[in-house]
């Protein structure tokens, strides 16, 4: 596993410090916007930024990565997502924060493409299995230790922007001393909605449902925790277990998706999602069992987007899965970028326990969707012929390092 890991080790630890900064700085904004006085819908509406942002930035990423090269990419963005994280504190305004939202997903879904595009280009396809699986760790862990970073001050001071760009800012030593070579880009390309509509339309709106929620959780996860009455160090442990509660369950979910029919089990999954959002709406009134309940809703929603690309990789061909886990991206970054100013505004107007509600019913009406499907659809059962890969949000050029298995038993 070291001998693995060394050769792409100054990419992983450049991707770690980033996820760092950014994650820190995606708690830290929701947080300062409360204490400015920003309503839930506002806030809602600057979370969303960042998904808008990411949307944009996988269209001009390749384009741009191609024409100046790996290297001076990751060093342009960084520095200017650098300079965007210090204009937060110098223009407190949430117009001005939308807009800097935007910039800062355009350019941070940018420097992924570099990291994922360099670490499936490093990476043989005997080891793309490993290698995307480690990856995977070093995203979420880096997301979760960034929460920590909370209890450092508090957000209505300078320090914790200072240190998300300082952290932004060192990612770019180790990417850019590595001798590594810089690998060539292809575009991927992305099936028609209609197309994965016809062979798996399950797959197709359970991405797009896992975006809602999911983009409702980043985006207004810590405003609820707040709301709750945790303090900075109990919303930062409220974020962890959250995070690490994803973490934990994906492996178990998805090796019995392996065994079974995926369509049962992403209505399994999504039923007790939808279960332990109200169990959270309860348990918000203890400020320690909120953590069990964050952690129980997590570790089922996390599942969704990656039980539902395998179960698409179940029907496509080899020559269109790239293309087709490509579209569903695209649809779950959709999804994210409505999630959090629906959230948001459901907040505003119903107050904070409008959020484990809002879990509820679209988990809810994913779970219906899905039953409905299976008792009308006429296909034979799932032969779970792929592999489950657990994964969260990242770019098209991260799935390329998908692992080999999932094309060959494809073929099989």
């Amino acid at each position: 596993m070291f001998a693995l890991i060394i050769p792409i080790g100054a990419l992983l630890f450049g991707m770690a410090l980033l996820l760092m900064g950014s994650g820190l700085l995606n708690t830290l904004l929701a947080l300062r916007g409360n204490i400015e006085g920003y309503n839930d819908s506002i806030i809602g509406l600057i979370m969303s930024g960042y998904f808008i942002g990411f949307f944009i930035g996988t269209y001009l990423a390749l384009p741009l990565i191609n024409r100046i090269g790996h290297i001076r990419t990751f060093a342009l963005c960084a520095a200017l997502i650098s300079s965007v994280c210090l204009l937060h504190i110098l223009f407190v305004n949430p117009y001005v924060w939308i807009l800097l939202r935007i910039i800062t997903g355009v350019f941070l879904v940018t420097l992924y493409t570099v990291i994922e595009s360099w670490l499936n280009g490093q990476t043989s396809s005997q080891h793309r299995g490993k290698v995307f699986s480690i990856y995977m760790i070093v995203n979420l862990s880096s997301i979760a230790l960034a929460q920590s970073l909370l209890r450092l001050d508090t957000p209505s001071s300078y320090v914790l922007f200072a240190l998300s760009s300082i952290l932004i800012t060192v990612s770019l030593v180790p990417v850019t001393w590595t001798r590594l070579a810089q690998p060539k880009l292809s575009k991927v390309p992305r099936l028609k909605l209609s197309k994965i509509y016809s062979v798996a339309p399950i797959a197709l709106v359970g991405s797009a449902f896992s975006g809602l929620a999911m983009g409702g959780f980043w985006g207004m996860a810590a405003i609820y925790a707040n709301h709750a009455g945790l303090d900075k160090n109990g919303i930062a442990t409220f974020m962890t277990y959250a995070i690490l509660g994803g973490v934990i369950c994906q492996y178990p979910m998805g090796r019995y998706s392996d065994r079974h029919d995926r369509r049962k089990v992403l209505a399994f999954i999504s039923f007790f999602a939808s279960g332990t959002a109200i169990l959270l709406a309860l348990l918000s009134y203890s400020g320690l069992w909120i953590l069990l309940g964050i952690a129980l809703y997590c570790g089922f929603a996390f599942t969704i987007y990656p039980v539902a690309v395998a179960h698409l990789i179940d029907h496509l061909d080899s020559d269109n899965i790239l293309s087709g886990v490509s579209t569903l991206l695209l649809l779950y970054g959709i999804g994210a970028a409505v999630g959090p100013a629906l959230a948001g505004h459901l907040m505003y107007i119903i107050g904070y326990q409008a959020l484990p509600f809002y879990f509820f019913v679209t988990q809810l009406i994913l779970t219906l969707y899905i039953l409905k499907k299976i008792h009308i659809d006429t296909e034979k059962p799932e032969e779970n012929i792929a592999k489950f890969v657990p994964m969260v949000r990242t770019t098209p050029a991260a799935l390329k390092m998908l692992p080999d298995e999932q094309t060959e038993s494809v073929n099989g």
